[in-house]
């Protein structure tokens, strides 16, 4: 395991070498770092070794996959249905509220990670991991030799992938459960700390995804009338 700052010239030339000896690299984001509710979830994409339309959707140049923060809604669900289309193989982890209070959220993340990876795992049997490639600053250890590329949502387009895919996965729980607990607007900010989910906190106080844990989150619950 290491950090490194990549530059996205750099990756594209690893990528494609990478590629070229048959190695199998992953890249690896998650969604929901900062939320005062619902899971932390954590994707894994594979890039495979032999050519395939995944290869050209990655190196594609500009760039179709981007940051998920960069992209709309719809854009995210459309780069989700693309890489379906070319056949990627990823696989979703995820952490939820009452683990994230207990490990604390940089623990919880790496094991949302390290349950992405080993469902990727087990959807390739056969086919074992060469390298990760991971987002933002070093965690821990996933299971697999990995590279903790800082910015690499922005540099990687295989990282650019894995956030995309954990997002949405994402937003869709956090619709699914905007239908069980309809005050507090899940559907509309996903569990991130706006004035409307604030207000919804002091009227309502918490509810059982909340992250009890977050200082702002206790703050608001312990400032019902």
């Amino acid at each position: 395991m290491r950090q490194e700052r990549w530059t996205k010239g750099r990756v594209m030339e690893q990528l494609r070498e990478w590629v070229a000896k048959g190695r199998t690299v992953v890249g690896i984001d998650e969604a929901g770092r900062g939320p005062l509710a619902g899971p932390v979830v954590a994707a894994a994409i594979l890039l495979p070794p032999a050519p395939s339309p995944l290869h050209d959707l990655l190196f594609t140049e500009p760039p179709l996959l981007q940051d998920s923060k960069k992209l709309t809604p719809q854009e995210r669900e459309q780069a989700v249905r693309w890489l379906k289309r070319c056949g990627a193989c990823f696989a979703v982890g995820k952490a939820s509220p009452a683990e994230i209070d207990r490990l604390n959220i940089r623990r919880a993340t790496l094991l949302a990670m390290r349950r992405a990876v080993q469902r990727l795992q087990h959807k390739t049997v056969g086919c074992s991991i060469d390298l990760a490639l991971v987002d933002g600053d070093a965690l821990g250890d996933l299971g697999v030799e990995a590279v903790f590329v800082i910015d690499g949502d922005e540099v990687c387009p295989l990282i650019s992938a894995a956030s995309i895919i954990a997002k949405v996965a994402r937003d869709r729980v956090m619709v699914a459960y905007d239908r069980r607990y309809p005050h507090y607007g899940f559907a509309q900010h996903k569990g991130y700390p706006t004035r409307q989910h604030l207000e919804a906190l002091r009227r309502f106080g918490p509810c059982p995804i909340h992250r009890r844990s977050f200082a702002p989150m206790r703050i608001h619950a312990d400032d019902r009338p």
